[in-house]
């Protein structure tokens, strides 16, 4: 802990969830290598798995249950007005593509930390964290990651309809 001021700086405050996205990165990368070391890969990426669906599960609630509180309806395209990140740190936001209004994100430091580490595949696993929590929030909606750069993309982009939509264009 440092200072006790009420305000900080901007960029204070992006390093400082930066710093924090890091442990929780290197926590998780642990996690999975420990799980892989003593029980195998097949079971640990099943473990991993229901691990990470049961965690997007919970967000998806609570953010849900924030909305509700707030007389916000679960439709997908309320789920940032209550979002579960933090306002600093990862960097993106809505692009028009040719598909339509698309969220990106550019910069996002779990993955920045999981491509130091080599652990693309297992940092790929922990980002279907999204599909469940937007699936948590609205039964019907269906998150697409149509880029990620833990695939090799230069940044990860986001499709967000509901089931009844789908190929409805």
């Amino acid at each position: 802990m440092h200072e006790t001021d009420e305000t900080m700086p901007r960029q204070q405050c992006v390093e400082d969830v930066r710093r924090m996205a890091r442990r929780t990165a290197l926590l998780y990368h642990y996690f999975v290598t420990t799980l892989v070391d003593n029980l195998g890969k097949e079971q640990a990426e099943a473990l991993t798995s229901e691990t990470i669906k049961r965690y997007g599960e919970h967000i998806g609630k609570d953010v849900r249950e924030r909305a509700d509180a707030a007389g916000v309806p679960n439709a997908p395209e309320n789920f940032g007005k209550h979002d579960d990140l933090p306002s600093v740190g990862w960097e993106g936001g809505v692009f028009d593509t040719e598909q339509g209004p698309r969220s990106r994100v550019t910069y996002c430091p779990l993955a920045a930390t999981w491509q130091e580490l080599g652990s693309e595949d297992w940092g790929r696993l922990y980002c279907h964290v999204d599909q469940a929590k937007y699936r948590a929030f609205n039964s019907r909606a269906v998150l697409v990651h149509t880029k990620n750069v833990l695939d090799g993309d230069p940044f990860c982009e986001f499709d967000l309809q509901l089931e009844d939509e789908l190929g409805a264009e």
